[in-house]
């Protein structure tokens, strides 16, 4: 997995907590800057932090799932990406309340960043290669480009709740869902040896 990659996968993570981000900048009405930082450090930390779980748990097991892992990255892809979707276009509203108070924020990262841990596990099926060195330096280098990009996403998700509304939120989360499942079929594309 390249930069280019690397950088979709991390816009379409982001989705989820950019959906919840803008829901907490509609509840919040007047949002201030300390808002937004707040919400961008608890889901791009978590963000960071659930691939890198993922990929230690995926490399821990690595020499039993080396068969299968274009097969097993694309299939975490695809389930992702479809269930962002699925949720995307459900009737039921995201519900986000104004608080901020450390246990509120604490479920809400680990809810936006679940699927970041599957993506992780696909990270020691399929590796990073962003330069020349080790495995485990590409992945953290990965994981901080991925928690980087959703601290932004959330930031402007608090911003953008606050002026514009929930208008665009289940149109990002379905542009996220896409990007996962088109890395998936490259994935397996490239498995094949198509690409």
């Amino acid at each position: 997995m390249g930069l280019v990659e690397l950088l979709l996968l991390a816009v379409g993570l982001s989705m989820d907590a950019f959906a919840v981000s803008v829901c907490k900048g509609l509840a919040m009405g007047e949002v201030k800057p300390k808002h937004a930082l707040i919400c961008g450090a608890w889901f791009g930390g978590f963000q960071a932090l659930m691939p890198m779980i993922g990929y230690l748990l995926g490399a821990a097991f690595e020499n039993i799932i080396a068969a299968v892992s274009s097969w097993i990255a694309f299939g975490l892809l695809v389930l992702i990406g479809g269930n962002m979707i699925r949720e995307a276009l459900s009737d039921g509203e995201e519900n986000a309340s104004a608080r901020m108070d450390f246990k509120t924020m604490l479920l809400m990262a680990i809810a936006t960043s679940i699927d970041a841990l599957a993506v992780g596990i696909t990270f020691a099926c399929v590796p990073v290669e962003l330069f020349a060195g080790s495995q485990l330096l590409n992945t953290v280098c990965a994981v901080l480009i991925i928690g980087a990009t959703t601290f932004a996403i959330s930031c402007a998700g608090v911003k953008f709740g606050g002026v514009f509304g929930a208008k665009f939120e289940s149109r990002a989360e379905i542009a996220g869902g896409v990007i996962l499942i088109l890395i998936g079929v490259k994935i397996l594309l490239e498995y094949f040896g198509v690409l």
